[in-house]
């Protein structure tokens, strides 16, 4: 299994999920004629809008005693087509869930608590945030039969390191040393108070690779101490993983794992194909999917993040976005709602906030209104000081992407700019533009903040030093702001430096919010025991299917 991912834009986009790539932030399955796809308030006969986007676990139940033996099958957002983990990122839409069956990791996110819990770990415990202290299981083996001890660990977080893989570069950044001091205990020393360090071992790091594994880093093995083994790879059609009868907690209630690809970029084939009873279980990120899957109640896993979909401009020198006028011009002509009606006719939830209303980090500050007349003050206020008002929207391709890109350029021309569509092709192509080059004025990414740990996807955006900070924002103020953030172990403690953040944010406009992002794994009723985690993804060594 093979990643055709170069190292150059691994490395670019180290800090970046796989959504951060431009995308049209538009509904990308097909239009389904009699579906209904919901107003504000919701649907009569499901789910408010509100209730749909929160997180948490719907419907599910997981009661009885576990049924042993089957396959589950489960059809992914996209194709893994590496399971080592430098070359495929760490997170639910790209292959995470598979990586984890295979590896496991060392911590596990609860959302019920907002807190981590040692896994694959026996504890993580730090008395300042900076000193944290790992202590292994006895005993676990890889399924090539060497010890998981404190070495094997150092030697696979250091491969992740050394590969730039998905968020090594926030450890390589924020990590002073990491060293084994005995058989089973692992210190890691920060460079500053880091309350959120454990989910870095909920997710990419904490999928320890056996040192057989990459030995040979061009012939890479997967093999890790998870509750599942390779068993085949069908590129494009299906990856099967194998039971761990030595799995350390115990073998798994399923015999085998398959994930499927079905649809390609629609998730209404995806939704279609749980309906069939083709598969199992279905991960969703398209609004219109989401929604119909939650009103016709399926059980499942909702993931709610801020940001789902929103504009970066670049503020760099030469280029509209570096006058905070033009930037904020943008920011008083956009209107998220009636872009989104124009695009996905009342699906997803619009918001410019950092986070959802749902969300316990949400800051409560109140983001800039569409104001035509206030846009096109501030811009012709530019213009009087020589801005010409020519701006650039980069977008790919796809036909939502399109019709995203010509509803922006409507927007913006309304208030009196002159927008140039500039079309990309490929993701190597939107790579390039945006996180090497940095040739671009307009785009659409996801951010995708998350509750377990809003500091690491806003560090990599906002901070001055990053080099996924694709808008080229630079703010001592927000640094400052950002490290301070870093220390907080939760809403309680963090909530106001966050309102400070989006103040900022709302003022400086290095971006602006569009939708709320909702990702939702949906089941067969006869399904139990998945267990939810960090980054979106699944363990699956609890997992059962009922007769």
């Amino acid at each position: 299994m093979r990643s055709h991912i170069p190292l150059r834009s691994r490395i670019t986009a180290a800090l970046l999920a796989s959504c951060l790539i431009v995308t049209g932030c538009a509904n990308s399955s097909s239009k389904n004629e009699g579906v209904d796809r919901g107003g504000s308030t919701g649907s009569s006969e499901g789910p408010s809008k509100a209730e749909i986007y929160t997180t948490g676990l719907v419907n599910a139940d997981d009661a009885g005693t576990p049924v042993k033996g089957g396959t589950l099958t489960v059809a992914e957002y996209a194709e893994a087509r590496s399971l080592n983990p430098v070359e495929t990122y760490a997170n639910g839409a790209t292959g995470g869930s598979a990586m984890a069956a295979v590896y496991d990791e060392l911590m596990r996110y609860d959302y019920k608590t907002d807190s981590f819990e040692p896994w694959l770990a026996e504890s993580l415990t730090s008395d300042d945030n900076v000193t944290w202290t790992l202590k292994l299981r006895d005993g676990v083996k890889f399924t090539d039969g060497t010890p998981l001890n404190a070495k094997a660990v150092v030697g696979s977080i250091g491969f992740y390191q050394k590969n730039y893989a998905y968020n090594a570069l926030l450890l390589l950044g924020n990590i002073a040393e990491m060293k084994a001091t005995d058989d089973l205990t692992v210190v890691f020393e920060a460079r500053a108070p880091w309350a959120k360090f454990p989910n870095m071992l909920a997710q990419g790091p904490g999928m320890i690779m056996a040192p057989a594994a990459y030995k040979d880093p061009k012939n890479f093995k997967p093999i890790g101490a998870g509750p599942f083994m390779l068993d085949h790879y069908s590129p494009g059609e299906e990856l099967v993983l194998k039971a761990n009868p030595g799995y350390w907690n115990g073998a798994p209630n399923l015999d085998a794992l398959r994930f499927v690809w079905v649809g390609g970029a629609d998730d209404t084939a995806k939704l279609d194909s749980l309906k069939n009873g083709d598969v199992d279980a279905v991960f969703m990120r398209d609004a219109t999917a989401v929604e119909e899957a939650r009103r016709a109640g399926y059980p499942g896993m909702m993931f709610v993040t801020g940001m789902g979909g929103n504009l970066w401009i670049n503020v760099r020198k030469g280029r509209p976005g570096a006058d905070v006028r033009v930037r904020q011009a943008i920011d008083y002509a956009f209107d998220p709602k009636a872009y989104m009606d124009r695009l996905d006719e009342g699906a997803g939830l619009p918001a410019k906030a950092l986070l959802p209303e749902t969300s316990p980090w949400h800051t409560g500050v109140e983001p800039n209104k569409a104001d035509p007349e206030k846009a096109k003050s501030l811009l012709q206020a530019a213009m009087a000081d020589g801005f010409d008002g020519e701006i650039s929207y980069s977008h790919s391709t796809d036909a939502s992407s399109q019709a995203a890109a010509v509803a922006i350029k409507a927007v913006l021309e309304a208030v009196g700019f002159k927008v140039t569509l500039v079309p990309l092709r490929t993701v190597a192509d939107q790579v390039q533009k945006l996180y090497v080059d940095h040739d671009y004025d307009l785009a659409v990414a996801g951010t995708t903040i998350p509750d377990e740990d809003p500091y690491s996807r806003l560090s990599g955006v906002l901070g001055s030093e990053s080099p996924s900070n694709t808008s080229g924002y630079s703010n001592p103020e927000m640094d400052k702001l950002l490290g301070e953030l870093q220390a907080a172990p939760g809403p309680k403690d963090g909530k106001a430096v966050l309102a400070k953040i989006e103040e900022l944010w709302k003022k400086e406009v290095p971006g602006i919010g569009i939708e709320i992002g909702g990702t939702f794994q949906a089941w067969q009723k006869n399904v139990h025991g998945l267990i939810p985690t960090s980054e979106t993804m699944f363990l699956y060594s609890k997992a059962w299917k009922s007769e």
